[in-house]
């Protein structure tokens, strides 16, 4: 949909940010290289911070008519986010997907990049900078696994057996968590990875039968949807709405087929709309009119101060104080 061309220029600019800026730093953080934001678990670092700018330079060179949209630019202007809907190109970048993991010396985290045209998704890529992998894909073209100059097609599947999946338990809001947890066991086995990247990448494999998204960043699921979909699955928000990198909030349910949503969908629809207010989730939309005033309803995505994290680098140890949340 953008080319292949265009497509392995981008891939090859993500590899070469990942080999400078992600994986010499991966194990090897220091306490100036780690930064909370809205919370103690939700982590930046200087790899998400330096891989997203080159990123950015790239493509402003490169592909000067797409917008780029950068996890971490849009918590200095949230602005940013109300243009994809409009914009005939836009680029939307996350830089280290699955930064806790990262922070914490664990290898599953992924640089995601998703190509959207007036908020659909029409280009992904999801990349394992570790395993030196993609998962690709295209409206109407598919879902590849790409590695080392080698690819094969992907496909969901059907499901067989108890169903699997991951679900975010702990981003949903403490009043809402036993209802929750009390569903638990009708699945065969509930996880979290706590990154996107790698629980679309299952799912896009055939791997796990499930992702239940409590969040609608548009740099964690853009491209995941896409590429779910072109494999056979089905992305929907619970309450029946089609995803859109345009959504503000909700929850999403990715699946392997049309069957295994409604199953799932069935068992937690009471997280669709109605739920809204029992979910930590906030607006992502524009900036709104109050009277002489202007005011933006992204308020957790303002510039914040950013507070350094005491962290010692080990693979073994967490940020003093962090909770093991995603």
């Amino acid at each position: 949909m953008i080319g292949v061309d265009r497509a392995a220029w981008l891939m090859a600019e993500v590899e070469a940010a990942a080999r400078a800026h992600i994986l010499p730093l991966f194990r090897h953080l220091g306490d100036s290289d780690v930064r909370t934001k809205s919370r103690p678990d939700d982590l930046v670092t200087q790899a998400d911070l330096a891989c997203e700018a080159a990123l950015t330079k790239a493509l402003a060179v490169a592909w000067p008519e797409a917008l780029v949209v950068g996890e971490e630019a849009v918590a200095a202007d949230p602005v940013l986010l109300s243009r994809i809907g409009a914009s005939e190109v836009a680029v939307i970048l996350d830089p280290v997907d699955g930064t806790w993991n990262f922070a914490n010396g664990l290898p599953v985290f992924g640089v995601i990049v998703a190509v959207t045209r007036f908020g659909q998704p029409v280009w992904g890529g999801i990349y394992d900078p570790v395993c030196d992998d993609w998962v690709v894909t295209g409206a109407g073209e598919g879902t590849q696994f790409v590695a080392r100059g080698r690819s094969h097609p992907l496909r969901c599947g059907s499901a067989s057996g108890p169903l699997t999946g991951y679900l975010p338990f702990y981003l949903f809001a403490k009043e809402m968590q036993p209802r929750i947890a009390a569903l638990l066991p009708e699945f065969g086995r509930v996880a979290t990875l706590r990154c996107s990247a790698h629980e679309h990448r299952m799912l896009a494999q055939g791997r796990v039968d499930f992702v239940l998204c409590a969040k609608l960043m548009p740099w964690d699921h853009a491209a995941g949807v896409l590429a779910v979909r072109e494999a056979g699955g089905v992305a929907r928000l619970i309450d029946g709405r089609e995803y859109s990198a345009t959504l503000s909030e909700g929850v999403m349910l990715v699946a392997r087929d049309e069957k295994t949503w409604e199953q799932v969908a069935g068992t937690f629809r009471f997280l669709g709309r109605g739920a809204r207010r029992g979910l930590r989730l906030r607006s992502l939309g524009p900036a709104v009119s109050t009277g002489s005033k202007r005011r933006t309803a992204t308020a957790h995505l303002e510039p914040r101060r950013q507070e350094p994290l005491r962290y010692s680098g080990a693979p073994e140890t967490r940020p003093s104080g962090q909770s093991p949340r995603r």
